[in-house]
């Protein structure tokens, strides 16, 4: 257990010092949500829209940090020859792994909370402290399959094929999930394709908290389908490569 939590720990630290979380994580999502309801002023001063803009750019920013942080961080500490040599410590493959996300976790807490504090300020933002506690716990518990979709990449043998690729997936989850414009005014193509991938379903968990009313039944059996999906296939792709 000591092993583990001092694991924990040191993901955190590294974490923090990643110019890559403090950009795609932090910077990003709140410059956006200043962009959309300043300046283009998309939710015309409505608290309603610029609370689900708040969640949207949570979502965003956990999403991205999932996906492109934690998987390109596999990659490199493979291609570095960082996990082979992890083998020949105490440090168990599980550990190692539940470690990351762990402290992946709780770094997407300082997120949420640095996010909802903008929003706060930026737009005065008012929920009941039930909606910011239920929002932030949807978003946290959320991040799951994200985090495994991460684990999936990092599975990459090379760090510029996984850069490229997450970022694809990152851009084109956000876009087609709603989380930079409603989905209801995409083409009815794009709809099905969102609504068939998990982003929307994250996304649309906080927009109905926010709104008083519980996420969809579909939108946690998405989110489950999804998880136990990258969990079985990054776990089988890792499990080929160390066999070889």
């Amino acid at each position: 257990m000591n092993i583990f939590i001092q694991q924990s720990k040191a993901e955190m630290l590294r974490m923090f010092r990643n110019p890559y979380y403090i950009f795609w994580s932090l910077t990003m999502p709140i410059l956006f949500y200043f962009v959309f309801t300043k300046v283009m002023n998309v939710t015309k001063d409505d608290p309603v829209l610029n609370a689900h803009f708040l969640m949207s750019m949570t979502a965003f920013s956990v999403m991205g940090s999932s996906i492109m942080t934690l998987g390109i961080r596999l990659v490199e500490e493979r291609a570095q020859g960082w996990t082979t040599f992890m083998r020949v410590t105490p440090l168990s493959s599980y550990t190692y792994f539940a470690a990351k996300i762990v402290g992946q976790t709780i770094v997407h807490v300082f997120s949420i909370l640095v996010i909802f504090t903008a929003g706060a300020l930026v737009n005065k933002v008012t929920l009941s402290v039930g909606e910011w506690l239920l929002s932030g716990g949807w978003i946290l518990l959320g991040s799951l399959p994200f985090l495994w979709l991460g684990v999936l990449i990092g599975t990459m043998k090379r760090v510029d094929t996984a850069v490229g690729v997450s970022n694809i997936l990152y851009m084109g989850l956000a876009i087609t999930g709603g989380m930079w414009m409603p989905i209801d005014i995409m083409p009815e193509v794009v709809q099905w394709i969102g609504k068939s991938l998990p982003a929307f379903h994250f996304g649309n968990g906080a927009w109905s908290i926010i709104r008083g009313n519980a996420p969809d039944w579909m939108n946690i059996v998405m989110l489950a389908a999804y998880l136990v999906l990258f969990m079985i296939l990054s776990t089988y792709i890792r499990r080929r490569q160390e066999a070889v």
